[in-house]
């Protein structure tokens, strides 16, 4: 069932309990996000989709990604205490990746010239899940996790050894949006790759990383997608 919802002074038609963020797709009013992906489930982690709804009354801040869409819901997406949330959001990350070119390209957008946070050791991973999700979802092999809490959280093998499981299709390499996964040869079995982490940062998207409107994104799916299929077929035909 369609349903009305004002986004920015905006009237659009949405299904009943899509996210915020298709509504504001179909408003053609582009939302900041690290986390979400249209092919994986809403995460919700990153916090930089944050927008306003007023609801029976009532204001209050939600993640676009994951939060549904209901009639007469009237929503906004660049209120002051949305940039403000934005800003610090970056500003954070800031201080952990200062060299990685996405927060980069999203602080010169945003204004920011520097973040006012002490800053760490030099680290390429902003911990978005990406490549988490994109392989237990969509490839369906689970070979990566986040492991570890707080300042320590990152994205791990279990155990930190080569995984069994991981097909090396590459889908974690292309998903990450700091390029700080690559595939490797195994040392083992040189006709196999592994996943390494390191820093290689890529050079800024040319897109200004609006992958929704990308067709080297929807190629990528395409592609992967067929990379997916092809090494089941495989497996199968191996086991008989």
């Amino acid at each position: 069932m369609k349903i009305p919802i004002i986004v920015d002074g905006q009237m659009v038609q949405v299904d009943q309990g899509a996210p915020i963020i298709d509504a504001a797709k179909k408003a053609g009013i582009f939302i900041p996000t690290l986390c979400y992906h249209e092919s994986l489930k809403p995460y919700g982690s990153c916090r930089l989709c944050m927008v306003e709804v007023v609801q029976n009354k009532q204001r209050r801040l939600v993640t676009s990604c994951n939060f549904p869409a209901e009639g007469g819901m009237e929503v906004f997406t660049n209120t002051d205490k949305v940039r403000q949330i934005r800003r610090m959001v970056v500003e954070l990350l800031l201080a952990r990746c200062p060299d990685v070119p996405l927060l980069k390209t999203m602080a010169r957008q945003m204004g920011i010239k520097s973040s006012r946070f002490k800053k760490r050791e030099a680290n390429e991973c902003i911990l978005c899940g990406l490549c988490v999700r994109f392989c237990e979802e969509v490839v369906g092999v689970c070979a990566i996790g986040l492991a570890n809490r707080g300042i320590e959280r990152e994205v791990a093998t279990p155990f930190k050894v080569a995984s069994d499981v991981c097909i090396g299709c590459g889908s974690c390499t292309y998903i990450c949006p700091t390029g700080c996964i690559e595939m490797v040869p195994d040392e083992k079995t040189p006709r196999l790759r592994i996943m390494k982490m390191g820093n290689h940062p890529l050079s800024p998207c040319p897109n200004d990383y609006q992958c929704e409107n990308c067709s080297i994104e929807q190629e990528f799916l395409k592609d992967i997608k067929d990379v997916i299929v092809e090494f089941r077929r495989s497996y199968r035909n191996s086991e008989r």
